[in-house]
């Protein structure tokens, strides 16, 4: 495990900054956690909300078992406790966006109990990793939306958020940099991905994440932390990051004091601003929810849950790297699932792992980076990649030839088998048609030829070149390589 050499530079010395983030992710399910009611993003305001949702008097809260499931299916992602018994509580604040006066949270006793993340800060050193501590997962509801566009003078409501299911995934303040921070959130983010238990739209306000950020001499004990609420970007989180930490050596180099309050980011200059004063829990007066009974949580449910996990992303990048790819690769394949099915979908196809993680990171990644696409939305199918590949292998296409029959297929969804009939590309290998052209090259070229002989051997290049060039790409290189040195040796 590595340790952070991030530190704050400070007109009396060095600072260390401590991070911790409270990761608030939208659950992955058609009903709230504790209605019926619908959750699909961007609905009519107020067109999703029951009469639970709505704090209507009588209503009583049903837990929804999906979401509860999938909970349980995150902590064991992270390797995390799964307690069998959890309570719900209620967290008692007013805001205009909360219909019952109440949130229905769970403080003493969560769903998930403590695991922990191991994060690599830097894509271009995977080995080095660092251990991140999370203490809890808690499932709660989600409060409604106040719209501050709607009227020039007034503020309105909309419900349809309102009892949605949350997973509040609390680290440990055990990130000392913003790269830590990020990497983090992404690994995370990943994570619930691959599970399936949140989209992580972030953009969408489905995952956000709230930064507790404090500053400490090295060595001395932790300073008082600020909370910076619904930061929704990974690039954003480590902004707020940087500037919170800056400010606070400020503060208290200039012989102030940290006042523990709750502060809002401002993507547009970079920088946080004061919200209010944090509230700690005896603010919320804490009681358990006399209408909900406590969770309890058999084995079958539990086996279940674990049965149904899918091959997480370490586990697939072990298994990548145990194959013949590079570590580096194996990162990047595996960082997105949409990417990691789509690759190994590919394998399944029979493309050879090392070949087959070239050219999706080269090839395929820059022409959809190129084109504006998602891999999701690849014109280009695993199969017919596969059949590409394997073109390559059996000397069919050489590498140059292969990319303009790629180029087609991004542009036709043509199979590459069909575009190589109907253009004509296909390499030739026939020794008898490159020594003839050998023989006219050879002979257009005299000057450079007494050159080589005479020892210049840098111009074997050109020789292949011009060969290649005569042939139109399509004589198989190695061919030429081998009847060139021949000929050359006259």
């Amino acid at each position: 495990m590595t340790e952070s050499t991030y530190r704050i530079q400070g007109a009396t010395g060095e600072w260390e900054v401590v991070i911790g983030l409270e990761v608030h992710a939208q659950v992955t399910s058609n009903a709230k956690l504790f209605s019926g009611a619908a959750t699909a993003f961007g609905a009519e305001p107020n067109t999703q909300v029951s009469l639970v949702d709505a704090a209507m008097p009588g209503m009583l809260p049903v837990p929804n078992r999906e979401c509860i499931r999938q909970a349980v299916r995150t902590g064991m992602a992270i390797d995390a406790q799964i307690n069998r018994w959890s309570r719900f509580d209620r967290k008692n604040y007013f805001y205009a966006d909360l219909p019952q006066g109440y949130q229905i949270s769970q403080l003493y006793h969560p769903l998930v109990g403590e695991g922990h993340l191991d994060v690599s800060p830097d894509d271009k050193n995977p080995d080095q990793v660092k251990r991140i501590g999370i203490e809890r997962i808690h499932v709660e509801q989600d409060a409604g939306k106040l719209m501050h566009d709607q009227h020039p003078t007034k503020s309105y409501v909309d419900l349809n958020r309102s009892g949605v299911a949350l997973m509040e995934i609390v680290s440990r303040p055990d990130m000392r940099s913003p790269a830590e921070a990020g990497a983090y959130l992404t690994k995370l983010r990943s994570i619930l991905r691959y599970v399936g238990s949140c989209d992580g739209n972030m953009d969408q306000g489905s995952m956000r994440a709230d930064v507790n950020v404090s500053v400490r001499k090295p060595g001395e004990p932790f300073g008082t932390r600020t909370e910076t609420k619904n930061v929704n970007s990974v690039r954003f989180v480590m902004q707020a990051i940087e500037h919170e930490a800056k400010r606070q050596v400020a503060v208290l180099e200039d012989g102030g004091a940290i006042v523990q309050e709750t502060r809002l980011f401002n993507p547009d200059t970079g920088q946080t601003r004061s919200m209010r004063s944090k509230e700690d829990a005896q603010d919320y007066r804490y009681f358990p929810d006399p209408d909900l009974l406590p969770l309890e949580l058999d084995e079958a449910f539990l086996d279940e849950c674990r049965a149904s996990l899918p091959e997480l992303p370490d586990a697939k990048r072990a298994r990548y790297e145990a194959a013949g790819i590079s570590p580096y690769q194996a990162g990047v394949l595996t960082a997105e699932v949409e990417a990691a099915r789509w690759f190994d979908a590919l394998l399944d196809a029979g493309a050879a792992p090392v070949a087959a993680a070239n050219w999706t990171t080269s090839e395929l990644f820059g022409a959809l980076n190129r084109t504006g696409r998602d891999i999701a939305d690849s014109p280009v199918s695993p199969t017919q990649a596969a059949e590409l590949l394997a073109l390559v292998a059996d000397g069919t296409l050489s590498g140059s030839l292969a990319k303009q029959v790629f180029e087609v297929m991004l542009e036709t969804g043509d199979a590459p088998a069909k575009i190589v009939e109907d253009r004509g590309l296909k390499q030739t290998s026939d020794t008898g048609a490159i020594e003839a052209v050998i023989a006219e090259v050879l002979a257009k070229n005299p000057n450079q030829l007494e050159q080589y002989r005479g020892g210049k051997e840098a111009l074997f290049g050109f020789f292949v070149g011009q060969t290649m060039k005569a042939m139109g790409g399509k004589a198989n290189p190695a061919v030429v390589n081998d009847v060139l040195k021949k000929a050359l040796a006259g």
